[in-house]
Formats: C-alpha cells, sequence, structure tokens
C-alpha cells in the first residue's frame, strides 16, 4: 500500500465581494488528490483536500516542499501498525521533516490542504465516513446531526439594506436560524443602520453574528462593543489583529455579549496563547480554529486538546471556512458547529447533494470519506484532477 502521486491545481474562487480587510476578486485555492495503490470498486481510492477560503492557493509550497517528502519517503513509513492504512500523522510528520518551529502563514495552509487529502483516503480505504472513523478513534459516539449557520452578509457594489435584508432572509428560507454579516468595511453609523436593516427582517426567527475581520484597533473595537451590546447578537466576531490578544481581553471589559475569533490562528500554540492571553470566556465565547489552514486535522486534534487542558469543552468550537471536513470533524469530535457559505465559494463550498438545512442543522450523509463525492458540482473538479 503507498501513495503514488500527489497533484495540485490552483483554481480561483474569485467573487466581487469584500469584507473589513480584503476583496475577493483575485482570491484562489489548492485542489489536491492524493493518489494510492489501493483498489475500491475496481479504482484506485483517491484522497481529495483543497485549502479554505480567505488565503490563497499554495501550490508552489505543495509542489516544492511538502509532497515531494511524502513521495520519496518509504512508503512503509508512512502506513499504520497493522500495516492496512495510510498514517495521517506519520505523513504529517514525513511533511514536517526539516521544517522550523514557529513561523506558521503559509504553510500551514498547504500542509493543511495535503492532510484534508489524506483523512479523506484513509477513511475511503476504511470504507467509511471520516465523522465515523474519527468518533470511533476517540472512543465516541459520533452525531451526525451538525449546527450550521450562514455566513454572508458582504459589502458589495451597489448593495442597499434592500438587498442585504433579501440576502438574509433567503438564508432563513433555507432553513437556517443563525447567520452572519460584515461590518467594520462603512462607518458605525452605516453598520449600525445595516445591523438594525437585518435584525429587524430576520425578527425572532433567526439570531445575528457579526464579523470585522480584524479590522479594528482597540479604540475602534470598544466604540463598536458599546453600539454591538445593545443588540442580542449570537457573537461579536475577530475585532482585531488575530494576534493582538491584549486587545482581545480588554474587549471583554465593553462586551459582555459573546464574542469569536481564531480562524487565522494557524498552530495549537497559537490557539493555546489565545485562551491563556485574550481574555476568552469559556461560558459564552466561540473558537474558530480551520484545520484547512491551520496544519490539518492532525494539528486540530493538537489543538482540542490544548483546549480540554486550558478547561475548554470542544463544543465551543465553531470551525471557519464552510467546508466538508470541518463538517466532519464536528459530527465526529463534538464540536459545537460550523460555518456555511450557502451561495459563495463554489463548488467548494456547501454540502452534498440533497443534503438539507432544517432548524439550523444539517444530517451528515453516510459517504465514504470526506463526502465530496456527494457533491456533483465539486466531484467533477476533482475528477478532472485526478485523471
Amino acid at each position: 500500500m503507498k501513495i503514488i502521486d500527489i497533484r495540485e491545481a490552483t483554481k480561483p474562487i474569485s467573487s466581487p465581494i469584500r469584507n473589513a480587510y480584503i476583496d475577493f476578486t483575485k482570491m484562489t485555492t489548492s485542489l489536491v488528490a492524493v493518489v494510492t495503490d489501493v483498489i475500491r470498486d475496481g479504482k484506485p481510492v483517491v484522497g481529495y483536500g483543497f485549502n479554505s477560503n480567505g488565503r490563497y492557493g499554495q501550490g508552489g509550497l505543495i509542489r516544492e516542499r511538502f509532497a515531494g517528502r511524502v513521495l520519496e519517503a518509504d512508503p512503509a513509513s508512512l502506513l499504520n501498525d497493522s500495516g492496512d492504512n495510510l498514517d495521517p500523522d506519520r505523513i504529517w510528520q514525513t511533511m514536517m521533516t526539516n521544517e522550523k518551529p514557529g513561523g506558521h502563514g503559509e504553510r500551514s495552509v498547504a500542509v493543511g490542504t495535503l492532510d484534508m487529502a489524506v483523512w479523506d483516503a484513509v477513511a475511503k480505504i476504511a470504507g467509511k465516513p471520516l465523522f465515523r472513523l474519527l468518533a470511533e478513534r476517540h472512543g465516541r459516539t459520533a452525531d451526525p446531526r451538525v449546527f450550521v449557520y450562514a455566513a454572508g452578509g458582504y459589502y458589495y457594489p451597489g448593495k442597499d439594506l434592500s438587498a442585504l435584508r433579501g440576502e438574509m432572509r433567503s438564508y432563513l428560507d433555507r432553513g437556517y436560524n443563525v447567520v452572519k454579516m460584515k461590518i467594520g468595511g462603512a462607518t458605525l453609523q452605516e453598520d449600525a443602520a445595516r445591523i438594525e436593516a437585518v435584525l429587524g427582517e430576520i425578527g425572532s426567527q433567526a439570531q445575528l453574528a457579526v464579523d470585522a475581520n480584524g479590522r479594528f484597533d482597540l479604540e475602534t473595537g470598544i466604540a463598536y462593543a458599546k453600539m454591538l451590546r445593545e443588540y442580542p447578537l449570537f457573537w461579536y466576531e475577530e475585532v482585531g489583529d488575530p494576534l493582538d490578544y491584549a486587545l482581545q481581553a480588554a474587549l471583554a471589559e465593553f462586551y459582555p455579549g459573546p464574542m469569536a475569533t481564531g480562524e487565522n490562528l494557524f498552530s495549537h500554540q497559537d490557539a493555546r496563547n489565545l485562551l491563556r492571553y485574550g481574555g476568552m470566556r469559556p461560558d459564552r465565547d466561540w473558537l474558530q480554529f480551520d484545520c484547512a489552514l491551520s496544519y490539518g486535522l492532525c494539528e486540530y486534534q493538537r489543538t482540542l486538546e490544548a483546549l480540554a487542558v486550558a478547561g475548554w469543552s470542544p463544543s465551543r468550537c465553531i470551525p471557519h471556512g464552510g467546508h466538508q471536513m470541518s463538517l466532519n470533524i464536528a459530527a465526529g469530535l463534538g464540536l459545537g458547529g460550523n460555518e456555511s457559505y450557502p451561495d459563495l465559494f463554489q463548488p467548494y463550498g456547501g454540502f452534498p447533494d440533497g443534503v438539507r438545512v432544517e432548524d439550523g442543522h444539517i444530517v451528515m450523509p453516510e459517504l465514504p470519506g470526506i463526502g465530496f463525492e456527494g457533491k456533483s458540482d465539486l466531484a467533477a473538479v476533482m475528477r478532472d484532477l485526478a485523471h
């Protein structure tokens, strides 16, 4: 049993939208296929992965450093002890050979993309959905019902309050009961009007979360906190620079409601420092670490261990990214749910065909691996890479 090829293609996920910090007109993602010599149903098992939205494709790093280390390794060194499947942790260690500690950032995305494809292959070789494989490995009972919220509310040329209200109404019509919108890309007064328009539209049918995408300094973050605390929000997200833990800690004095952050932290060490120094409150706040951006599931499991030491439950994690990998982790390891992009970043976002949102939850289909093949538009793109 061995990996015989690793392929990468950089694909556009461009859109004329923007948040408070970046626009998405030139955004890309890396799509990866890990091809094995294992045959199932007459075809080689291929694991697929891609990096999450909000970061760019990592084709150079994947091809020049990480894929080569896996392909050059002794195949036996990448197997589990029984030799009947690949070992994701051993493959992860092989990818990280000769890498210095620290310096997270772009390489964490390259490794996370490959790690996703490896786990997809491992679950397919085992003939199980990844979420059930994870639950078994951790001695848990998998819960296929997962909370999801609808992320949107971006700034868009010509988008007025009526269009914003219509967007949020469409999410409610599709079964969501938590929706999210961007703030910080306009003035405080303009954002207040946008928030009030959305709250007026959704009423008691849903809750609203707001996301500043790290835009604010402390003074602006506090000014927004004083405005936002007058509304019944689901959370106030990523107020300032993701590594400014003192800013995050200071905000707790001005914002008693739930806050959320973590999508731009890329290691278990960064997660641990957030919990040590960021003033996050385990009874109400939310953690948004995204495995596709932070070295993958192997590292995410170390992050969950760091959370447990700090007294946090995995149920306080709702990952960023809106991808099926995090859905499997949520169902298998007891996370609080997952982000969802109903209309954006296709074909990579969303759920397998036929999966519907009901009362803010989806039920995981019983598909082997991550379940990418159940989403026909995404499966078509992946098959093109593998052949």
